[in-house]
């Protein structure tokens, strides 16, 4: 078990410096030897993998946004073949043009490419490219491949880029900084894809997007858009994709061929962005600088502005705490799409987080009978509850939240607040721990768990304990409590 694990340790950090390859720049010295890189190997360093990024990397919790892009993803490995593990797809918030799959099936998708794209068909033309490179076996065969590596160097400084990612200035340049990122030579050619690889990704990857309805020059498409944001910025932010992806004037060169010997019906297809243009105005105006988001709807005709311009307009302002501002943006895209979910929830939100909950309620209960299962939508439903000391209506609807999206710290921690303020300290405590933990705090979740030790009574609080101990830190980790 040891060496399996240090086998699996050493592969995650190939497959680490394969998509991040900026910080890592290993000297091509001493090393350890790869067998076989089984199926069952792909899994758990994906797993492990996966883990790194939920931990190290600001991955997107909004269940609208991430729910959009799950059933987007879904749409198109559903053409896939039978793969040995399921897909699973995040969203990371970070403004960079990226997007990138890793054995075991994980797909991560970056807000900035989402964000700049224009249609629903160029996404999934990304993300039909990047299954591909799992189906291929891609990078697990370039980890096959690679004999040699310095692996205490290359933790070393694994170590020092995990801990840039996860804050401070470093953070905001991410992507920038694996555009730009090199590696020597010999080194580079194990770890980056081959023309080859490219190729079978783009043709496979065209499979995929045609068999799940979609217009094939949503590919070629996604290519333009990336070779023109090359001329709008500087070096320093090249689209990460069109660095870890290269030769696209080949590529779009050999896909236009191919669209010659395809059925004219194929381009007929019609894009249904409504859902892509939401997604794209909840990213811009709640994810990225709100001086640059403002400006970007103010540089839009005021006559051409749709509702959804407002909408983001009236997000924008109440970021910036401009709340007369946010309140005419908020009107107008209500009264030019009164019957929109989005935005009545929205405008329901604004006139909570302005304490008023009068106007707040009844746009956020309209919202919900028009979509049950929106549960940002319940979230605020549940504060307004809590803020009008409902407190067993808030904890019954918040508590549904949990369920629909179990591992996000900010429900649990408004959760535990509403079992506190009910006198209910025990599971108060219970959720602030499950927040602490979720928030990446384990001395913070330890300090609820005690309080929460010494308060259970009752067999259903000590399940409920037990439950808590286990999650905090897994037997297989050693016993419980969260590791320091």
């Amino acid at each position: 078990m040891i060496f399996r694990n240090r086998i699996l340790l050493q592969a995650t950090t190939l497959l680490l410096l394969f998509v991040m390859s900026l910080w890592i720049t290993p000297q091509a010295t001493a090393s350890s030897i790869f067998g076989d890189f089984t199926v069952r190997d792909e899994i758990e360093l994906g797993k492990e993998f996966d883990k790194m990024v939920h931990q190290r990397m600001p991955v997107v919790l909004d269940p609208q946004v991430t729910d959009y892009v799950k059933k987007l993803v879904a749409r198109v490995a559903r053409e896939m073949p039978p793969q040995p593990f399921p897909i699973t797809a995040a969203v990371i918030q970070n403004n960079s043009m990226n997007a990138f799959a890793v054995p075991g099936g994980y797909i991560y998708v970056y807000t900035g490419l989402i964000l700049n794209l224009k249609h629903e068909s160029e996404l999934a033309a990304v993300i039909g490219h990047e299954l591909a490179h799992v189906s291929l076996r891609h990078v697990a065969r370039r980890i096959e491949q690679m004999k040699l590596v310095n692996i205490a160097s290359a933790l070393g400084t694994l170590a020092g880029m995990l801990i840039g990612m996860s804050g401070g200035s470093n953070a905001g340049n991410i992507g920038s900084a694996l555009a730009i990122g090199s590696m020597g030579a010999g080194q580079s050619a194990y770890l980056s894809y081959t023309q080859a690889n490219e190729r079978e990704a783009d043709h496979l990857g065209m499979n995929y997007l045609i068999a799940s309805g979609f217009n094939p020059e949503g590919m070629v498409n996604s290519f333009k858009v990336m070779k023109q944001r090359q001329w709008y910025v500087s070096n320093s932010n090249i689209p990460t994709y069109l660095s870890t992806h290269p030769g696209l004037d080949a590529r779009i060169d050999y896909l236009n061929e191919r669209f010659r010997r395809m059925p004219p019906a194929y381009f007929q297809r019609r894009d249904d962005d409504a859902q892509f243009h939401k997604i794209q105005t909840l990213i811009r105006a709640r994810m990225t600088d709100p001086e640059v988001a403002l400006a970007h709807y103010n540089n839009i005709p005021e006559d051409q502005r749709t509702c959804l311009d407002h909408l983001g307009q009236g997000i924008i302002l109440s970021r910036m705490k401009k709340n007369q501002e946010a309140e005419k943006a908020f009107e107008q895209a209500h009264t030019e799409c009164p019957g929109d979910t989005l935005i009545l929830r929205e405008e329901g939100r604004f006139y909570f987080t302005i304490g008023k909950m009068d106007k707040a309620a009844p746009l956020l209960r309209e919202a919900y009978m028009r979509d049950p299962q929106d549960a940002m939508t319940l979230f605020f439903i549940a504060r307004v509850d809590a803020a009008r000391k409902n407190y067993a209506q808030a904890i019954l609807t918040m508590r549904r939240v949990a369920e629909m999206v179990p591992k996000d710290q900010e429900i649990h921690y408004h959760l535990g607040r509403m079992l506190g303020e009910s006198g209910n300290y025990f599971e108060a405590h219970i959720q602030l721990a499950y927040a602490s933990l979720y928030g990446n705090n384990p001395k913070q979740a330890e300090f609820h768990l005690k309080k929460a030790e010494g308060l259970a009574r009752t067999p259903e609080q000590k399940e409920l304990l037990r439950k808590l101990q286990e999650t905090i830190n897994p037997p297989e980790n050693g016993g419980r409590g969260p590791k320091q």
